[in-house]
């Protein structure tokens, strides 16, 4: 599955929900008090920046923010809310497109950087964060844990979320850290819908070596965005990395 493919017209839909789920005040306010927090006086740029659900509350802070996005049609949706003026948008990849400017800050939030399949492209993620940001700046990551542990010997799904009309369940390649989220939606016929997305799942101790290969320094790590602190049972973390004063 290619990822221009899956973020299509349909998903960039379905992937705005006003005020619920991800757009819940409860999740998005704690989000963007840290990123406008961490970006102080300076601009901001998000990787995948998608339907704007970050970047917009956060440019209504103050923050200046730019974007890099490979879905045009996630980019449609984003200029329904605000102009190129406000959040200028450029296309491409996160792992090699290069945006204008220099910035405080750079952000890839909600797991988004395991749709990089490959384990060099994340790398390149890295680096691609750091060429952006001016000495002391920070790259932001928020990514959820693999949770390996639920599953025993010849079993390769989990089951990770369920509520009314809606099943998420996850099946792993632990040979190559491959997974394939799916996302059923049903109502009260016999018919349901499924999405996937193909993932590759990092690790934290990974994770933090791909930041020293970048020239990053572990700054913070907490289970979500209100500082929560991390444990092993943490089923995410919100990672702060931090480009040296002096290199």
């Amino acid at each position: 599955m290619q990822q221009a493919k899956i973020w299509d017209a349909d998903t960039a839909h379905r992937y705005d929900t006003p005020g619920t789920g991800m757009f819940a005040p409860e999740v998005l306010e704690p989000t963007v008090d840290r990123l406008a927090h961490l970006a102080g006086e300076g601009a901001a740029l998000e990787f995948a920046i998608g339907t704007g659900r970050v970047a917009v509350p956060l440019a209504e802070r103050g923050v200046s923010v730019t974007g890099i996005e490979l879905s045009l049609p996630m980019v449609e949706r984003l200029r329904a809310k605000v102009d190129e003026a406000t959040i200028p948008v450029i296309m491409g990849d996160m792992a090699t497109t290069v945006a204008p400017g220099q910035y405080t800050l750079v952000y890839l939030v909600y797991n988004t950087i395991s749709n990089l399949l490959h384990q060099a492209e994340q790398v390149e993620c890295f680096r691609n964060a750091a060429r952006h940001l001016v000495p002391g700046g920070r790259f932001v990551i928020e990514l959820w844990v693999p949770e390996l542990r639920k599953l025993p010997p010849g079993q390769t799904a989990t089951v990770w979320q369920t509520e009314p009309g809606y099943i998420g369940l996850d099946t792993y390649d632990v040979l190559h850290q491959y997974v394939v989220s799916h996302h059923f939606r049903f109502d009260d016929t016999t018919q349901a819908k499924l999405f996937r997305s193909p993932h590759r799942y990092i690790w934290p101790a990974e994770l933090d070596l791909m930041a020293q290969l970048a020239g990053f320094e572990l700054e913070a790590r907490h289970a979500d965005w209100t500082g929560a602190a991390f444990t092993a049972e943490s089923r995410s973390h919100v990672s702060v990395y931090r480009i040296p004063e002096t290199q």
